[in-house]
């Protein structure tokens, strides 16, 4: 989906007028993927605090924070892909779930804060921006030998941190700065105390996973002495991890106090930092409706056979579905020639899908 530039800013004036938080900047306005991150620093006046500041003295970073938003969207539409919301950000119904505080926008917000936190660190450990670099480890204890280490045993092996480490404190603290810089915690607001849960618990599906990885280095294919690294997850090993915790959200309220969140019914543990919350139930997104959001399930390819949520009686809401043939050409019989060029036929391809009624 492509938006006209002169309709991108002008929807990004009239986000910028109003009192929300900075997911809308990427989210509410359309396809997340024409944001340009100049177009939000043009328009400081309109930012307060910590985002104003990052970008009127650190723009490099507010392009790594809009590269996070977009690689956000794209584990969101992947993870939902099979689901009756599948996480579209057309501007007409997007802007309508972030208004809710149900299960979906938990996910919106969570990846979103992630996505930021794992572009900034990446981008440090790569040497794209000056204010940060590899993680300083002089502090920290040496790595501990893994037990499943197939090379040695461990013993008589030197041990120290070296190589680039992922500098994550840097991402997760620009992350917290930019993402939470509207949401003041302590107002007796329960949608804020909710978006900031959410933002940390992705936050944390980065930055408590880290890996460690190492290379050993010594004669004759020794380990005599081995280095070790921090690494971030990969970014779908967090999707998939924000994915379990939306499975698992919990539905609270807002305490007595009005600054604190309590989970909903019995006998039911208060939610973790990593665990997603809310506060309202998700409608079942089965028929269009502007006012939630949904643009319903009808055209949507199914699965005939799959008996989870990819499945035709789920994602068609029983309402049932009807087989079509459709033929495609794609590449085929491809050869290399030396050098450097692949060339490839094309073939007909028959494909039989299974489309919502």
């Amino acid at each position: 989906m492509t938006i006209p530039l002169s309709r991108t800013q002008l929807a990004l004036f009239f986000i910028l007028l109003c009192p929300v938080n900075i997911i809308g900047l990427w989210w509410a306005v359309g396809s997340p993927l024409v944001m340009d991150p100049n177009s939000i620093c043009r328009k400081t006046k309109r930012l307060v605090g910590k985002q104003a500041e990052l970008c009127q003295n650190q723009p490099e970073i507010v392009h790594e924070v809009a590269k996070g938003a977009k690689l956000g969207v794209r584990e969101c539409q992947y993870q939902f892909r099979f689901r009756r919301w599948n996480c579209t950000s057309q501007n007409k119904y997007f802007g309508k779930i972030l208004q809710q505080d149900i299960r979906e926008t938990a996910f919106v917000y969570a990846i979103t804060a992630a996505g930021v936190t794992h572009t900034v660190t990446q981008a440090c450990s790569m040497g794209e921006l000056l204010q940060c670099g590899c993680e300083a480890t002089r502090s920290r204890a040496p790595p501990r030998p893994a037990s499943s280490s197939t090379t040695t045993s461990g013993e008589g092996v030197k041990w120290e941190w070296g190589g680039c480490g992922d500098d994550v404190e840097f991402g997760y603290e620009k992350s917290k700065q930019f993402m939470d810089a509207k949401r003041k915690k302590g107002k007796s607001d329960i949608r804020t105390l909710i978006d900031l849960h959410n933002n940390e618990a992705g936050r944390l599906a980065v930055r408590n996973y880290m890996r460690t990885e190492c290379k050993c280095h010594g004669l004759s294919g020794s380990c005599t002495l081995r280095t070790c690294w921090k690494k971030m997850p990969h970014f779908r090993e967090v999707g998939d991890r924000l994915l379990e915790r939306f499975n698992g959200a919990s539905k609270v309220m807002g305490g007595n106090d009005g600054k604190t969140l309590v989970p909903v019914g019995q006998n039911i543990k208060p939610p973790d930092k990593q665990d997603l919350i809310y506060s309202a139930e998700s409608p079942d997104f089965c028929s269009p409706n502007r006012k939630t959001g949904s643009l319903g399930t009808r055209g949507r390819m199914c699965n005939s056979t799959a008996m989870d949520v990819s499945g035709c009686d789920l994602l068609c809401c029983e309402r049932g579905y009807r087989d079509e043939t459709v033929v495609f050409e794609e590449n085929c019989l491809c050869r290399f020639h030396w050098c450097c060029v692949v060339q490839c036929k094309k073939c007909s391809v028959r494909k039989e899908l299974s489309l919502c009624h």
